[in-house]
């Protein structure tokens, strides 16, 4: 009963969540307005500007000569959008409350058109003013939301927004992680118009493990959309479907065909147009299956090893937020080059442009919530929260074949509620999504002489486990690396899904003494971890610890990290330190 009450609790959350903050799918292929650009901000270390007393949303201005008001938005401050503020303004370095963004524009109502403000993403809480009227708030760092705003247009119109990244002890993540805490707009923010029926959402993949056959269904918007003709065309596959829409304005898919299989190797893609009367949609859509059976990862039905590499959204060479276009392609050539076909985007959902590019490119992806560490389980809220978080991760992204793995956490510490939460989360996953894998990453592989063994009982839920081990690096080795053995009872695929090391690039030293911080020394524990990774029979991936040197305000070794986490193959500037070089020739020699 306990079991049913908490999925049905799941469910219920899903949904109002979907109600309130649910994303348009396919955004870039509407017809929007950038507010990309310059905002005006008022920086509010107290949160002062939200109260009465100083209402920094009302934005008043003086009329008269005894009025007074001690806040004003103005052209002398601002910040860039997209973008975090702690990269653009020296004093925001480690800032960490509420800065006040404003942006101003000209857009006038149109009779039988919707209008809605759609971000990115805003990190981690804000509250959007839309001509001075509060029209939502959204809390989460790292997925998109919108908010109609139809009826509040003018010729000229404004929108504030109040945007704060304190850490607090319920968010997610909580009060420490190990990246920096950027604060800001930091993805694309755009001002959508849509008909007033119009296409909402839609899925459309290959039915799960079927080659032949794709489905799905479409979701409209609007009303009077009973009985809607709906028309899916693929023109290079020659399909032309028609469906009709439901009471609730769903129409389901079913189309017998055989596209080109997605794959690493030949990333295929397919222009895919959807066709409302009032409304149409394109998008790039790949067709692919992936599977479990046993020990095996099987892409498109065969075994399949996942050269991977960690990727924090960041660029180091600008310490900054990663959210373009242009800096998607430079981290994912970064992993091509290395030569992985797999990707593990850590330790949140990233900016969909990645999600885009490695479609493109033909990258594998395992995609994350934030549940990093210390998450209060017991707290009813985290369900809640994480639960709304992959709704709007799996709504944007669902479509994406490069995406095989949703990753429900990271490195989180056993307990009741750790798995009675991370269950529910992964049977909540599996109802709006049977097509893809589910994982976790788990740090609880018990080492005892040469012997690791995996014994965390989430690995029940998941369909493929993730490990973050650090032998020769936080933990010494116990044996010789190649007489390691690993004992797993799962009967599971295994990604090794964090090791390595830290160095500081151009320093040199001792291959055997971690102190020395030398690019010899990180490049001896991938050696070794390379070793010991041939004698594990049910590995199928491998994802290091991590492609580039990233900011972390935790790491406090004043030569040789100075706010770094050191533990990249490539360093801050891009540059390859001597272990990059070891995985580079590991994964060359390595089949696919």
């Amino acid at each position: 009963m306990k079991k049913v009450t908490l999925i049905a609790f799941c469910f219920i959350i899903g949904l109002y969540s979907m109600l309130c903050a649910q994303t348009l799918q396919n955004v870039y292929a509407r017809h929007t307005i950038s507010l990309n650009g310059q905002w005006q901000v008022i920086i509010d270390p107290f949160n002062a500007g939200a109260g009465n007393w100083k209402p920094v949303w009302k934005d008043q201005r003086p009329t008269g000569k005894s009025d007074f008001y001690e806040y004003a938005f103005t052209d002398a401050v601002t910040l860039k959008v997209p973008g975090d503020w702690n990269s653009q303004k020296p004093e925001l370095k480690y800032y960490e409350s509420t800065v006040w963004y404003k942006k101003t524009f000209t857009l006038k109502p149109k009779p039988g058109k919707r209008v809605f403000i759609y971000f990115g993403a805003v990190n981690y809480q804000c509250d959007v003013y839309f001509n001075n009227q509060l029209v939502g708030s959204h809390e989460g760092g790292f997925t998109p939301f919108q908010f109609e705003v139809t009826g509040k247009l003018r010729d000229t119109n404004s929108v504030i927004i109040r945007v704060n990244n304190q850490r607090k002890p319920d968010n997610i993540p909580a009060m420490n992680f190990d990246w920096w805490n950027y604060g800001g707009i930091t993805r694309d923010v755009s001002i959508i118009e849509t008909p007033e029926s119009y296409i909402q959402d839609y899925n459309i993949q290959l039915a799960k493990n079927k080659s032949d056959i794709i489905a799905g269904w479409v979701q409209l918007n609007g009303s009077g959309n009973t009985s809607q003709p709906i028309l899916i065309k693929i023109p290079e596959l020659h399909v032309s479907y028609a469906a009709v829409t439901d009471a609730n304005g769903k129409a389901w898919i079913h189309i017998p065909s055989s596209p080109v299989l997605w794959s690493p190797g030949n990333p295929k893609l397919y222009d895919v147009i959807i066709t409302l009367s009032t409304d149409t949609v394109h998008d790039l859509i790949g067709f692919r299956n992936i599977e479990v059976k046993g020990t095996e990862i099987l892409l498109n039905g065969k075994s399949v090893f996942l050269k991977g590499i960690n990727i924090h959204e960041e660029v180091p060479q600008e310490a900054r937020r990663a959210w373009s276009e242009a800096d998607a392609e430079m981290l994912l050539h970064w992993a091509k080059e290395l030569g992985c076909n797999f990707v593990r985007l850590t330790h949140y959902s990233h900016n969909e442009h990645i999600v885009r590019v490695a479609d493109k490119l033909g990258i594998m992806l395992w995609e994350e919530v934030p549940l990093w560490q210390n998450i209060q389980f017991s707290n009813p809220a985290i369900l809640n929260k994480a639960d709304t978080m992959l709704k709007e991760m799996i709504t944007r992204d669902k479509n994406r074949c490069s995406i095989i793995l949703w990753s429900m956490s990271n490195e989180t510490s056993p307990s009741v509620y750790r798995n009675r939460t991370i269950t529910a989360m992964a049977e909540y996953v599996r109802s709006i999504d049977s097509t893809r894998l589910i994982t976790s990453a788990i740090n609880d592989a018990h080492i005892k002489d040469n012997t690791a063994t995996i014994d965390d009982s989430l690995c029940i839920v998941l369909d493929v486990i993730g490990v973050n081990e650090y032998l020769g690096w936080y933990v010494p080795w116990s044996a010789k690396p190649e007489e390691m053995v690993w004992n797993s009872s799962y009967n599971k695929p295994l990604i090794m899904s964090e090791f390595g090391a830290e160095s500081l690039y151009g320093n040199h030293g001792s291959a055997d003494s971690n102190g020395y911080w030398a690019e010899e020394r990180e490049a001896q524990v991938y050696k070794d971890q390379i070793a010991m990774f041939k004698n594990i029979p049910f590995l199928r991936g491998t994802c290091p610890w991590i492609l580039a040197d990233f900011r972390s305000e935790t790491r406090l070794q004043p030569v040789y990290q100075q706010g770094w986490n050191r533990k990249g193959l490539l360093s801050d500037k891009g540059l390859k330190k001597k272990a990059w070089y070891v995985m580079h020739q590991f994964y060359e020699e390595m089949p696919d």
